[in-house]
């Protein structure tokens, strides 16, 4: 799905994330003309020059700038002196929020009301392989709902879910997972070191493995099982590693943990 045609958009925040939209609006055929930046730091306004983006300090230099959606890109301890602003919007644009922890409700507090929809993007966004997960909140049409889809589509993969509680998961799962997976690459490199690999080599092969594995599956119709099971030989070397890491409290009860964890952490600071 490509970006809506004829959209305007407000980006609030252009940090990592902020910029990895707009990079990829851009890489899908959006006018830089149809949208404008907020924010006040240096780094912003060196990234607005890259991407070829207006960026602004404040709203106030965005003119008569009307926009169609509202982006809110800001860290999310900022959300409440951020937002007030923004509420001229409420009832002209939908506001579309990737702050991590902000609820349907606590947003709607910030703003005032509006079509809000909140999402959880991860940090691949940033090389186009993310994925987002989305949640409308009330008075949210099927047609915004469908643009939001082309608006997150731009940097990876997109999920919609309508119980909003399920985000303590999503974000414990595909928020922090990217972490997990660069500490399985951090471990397996160490392994390699311990079992005598020169460190650069380590490194390179547990990089590398980690990589392509997840290319495989990416582009495979297999179940990852599948995918584990076609390279584990019976009495084999892999089959031999497997067994430790999958008995009873190993990989397996350890992710559970890891998961259970972030998403207690989740919950809380939404409260």
């Amino acid at each position: 799905m490509s970006v809506p045609a004829g959209r305007r958009i407000l980006l609030v925040g252009c940090g990592k994330m902020g910029r990895a939209l707009a990079q990829g609006w851009l890489d899908r055929g959006l006018d830089p003309r149809s949208l404008i930046a907020v924010d006040p730091s240096a780094d912003a306004a060196r990234a607005g020059i890259d991407l070829r983006v207006r960026v602004v300090g404040a709203l106030a230099d965005t003119g008569d700038f009307q926009p169609d959606w509202v982006v809110l890109a800001v860290k999310p301890q900022t959300l409440a002196a951020a937002a007030a602003p923004y509420r001229r919007f409420v009832g002209s644009a939908t506001f579309l929020s990737i702050l991590a922890g902000k609820t349907l409700a606590g947003l709607s507090a910030a703003l005032g009301g509006g079509a809000i929809v909140r999402s959880m993007p991860n940090t691949p966004a940033a090389v186009g392989r993310g994925i987002t997960v989305a949640c409308a909140g009330p008075g949210v049409s099927a047609a915004a709902r469908r643009e939001c889809t082309g608006l997150l589509e731009a940097v990876g993969e997109v999920a919609w879910i309508e119980d909003e509680a399920l985000m303590d998961a999503v974000t414990a799962v595909s928020g922090s997972g990217p972490a997990y997976v660069f500490l399985l690459i951090e471990c397996l490199a160490e392994a390699g070191i311990a079992a005598g690999l020169p460190p650069p080599l380590a490194h390179q092969l547990a990089r590398a493995t980690v990589a392509g594995s997840g290319e495989l599956a990416h582009l495979s119709s297999e179940p990852a099982a599948v995918l584990r099971q076609n390279v584990t030989s019976p009495g084999g070397t892999t089959e031999a590693a497997l067994k430790v890491l999958m008995a009873p409290g190993a990989l397996s009860k350890l992710l559970q943990d890891a998961v259970a964890a972030a998403a207690k952490r989740s919950r809380e600071l939404a409260g």
